[in-house]
């Protein structure tokens, strides 16, 4: 089976002779479908470049990023983009939500965005909201919600339709202890119950100890692939809590 994600010998620099930055250096690694993969390591080890070239934001200064088999290099501007609407989800800790938007707008623009009707793309992320915990007070605006709420409208706007790939970069940053266990608990139970594959980029090793496997990044490089015995996540992966 063809991995859902798989970079190889990828290298990332910034600038060039005297200045350059090498950001990452001969990463190779893969992503399963259904996988709930935690990428952890110091500030500044290369986790957030990495997820950026997962998501074809920036491309490699060598090597080779695919999703599902695809080739990011080869594609134009438009194909990458169109693959993020449909295939490709992030979340992020600062959560970019559209303030001007319900959650229920937040979570169809993605889907309108690519085309989709009006009444099937709030079907459609009405579905994605409910998965995550919420299907009340859809019709308010992303500060009307409590930090946690926010970021699983966030989610549920990452994975609506048929996103198979969710990446997020530090989404509990901004949360509380409480909150943010409740948010890895939801990205931890989506492999289980979808499919979907999770990269997490964290740098808490409680968070990581969710994952089915966990990359652990220095300097650049990743230095050790561990992978998780049964007993070591914190709870067993169950049905999403009801939001609070």
């Amino acid at each position: 089976m063809t991995p859902l994600l798989e970079l190889t010998d990828v290298v990332k620099s910034y600038g060039a002779g005297p200045t350059e930055v090498r950001a990452l250096t001969d990463v190779s690694f893969t992503v399963e479908s259904g996988e709930f993969v935690a990428v952890r390591g110091p500030s500044g080890c290369g986790k957030s470049t990495l997820l950026h070239l997962a998501g074809g934001l920036e491309d490699p200064s060598a090597g080779r990023v695919l999703v599902d088999g695809r080739d990011l290099q080869g594609m134009t501007a438009g194909e990458r983009a169109a693959l993020r609407r449909r295939n490709v989800g992030y979340v992020f800790q600062r959560l970019n939500l559209v303030p001007g938007l319900t959650a229920m707008e937040n979570v169809m623009l993605p889907l309108e965005l690519d085309g989709m009707a009006g009444r099937e793309a709030r079907q459609q992320a009405g579905d994605a909201l409910a998965s995550v915990g919420l299907d009340h007070h859809l019709d308010r605006y992303p500060d009307d919600f409590s930090g946690g709420q926010q970021q699983r409208i966030a989610i549920a706007r990452a994975v609506v339709g048929s996103r198979r790939l969710l990446l997020a970069d530090e989404p509990t940053g901004s949360l509380d202890t409480r909150t943010g266990d409740l948010v890895i608990e939801l990205l931890a139970s989506l492999p289980a119950g979808s499919g979907t594959a999770v990269v997490l980029v964290t740098h808490e090793p409680r968070y990581a100890a969710w994952a089915d496997r966990v990359v652990s990044m220095r300097d650049g490089r990743i230095v050790d692939v561990a992978v998780a015995p049964p007993a070591d996540p914190p709870a067993p992966r169950r049905r999403v809590r009801a939001a609070r």
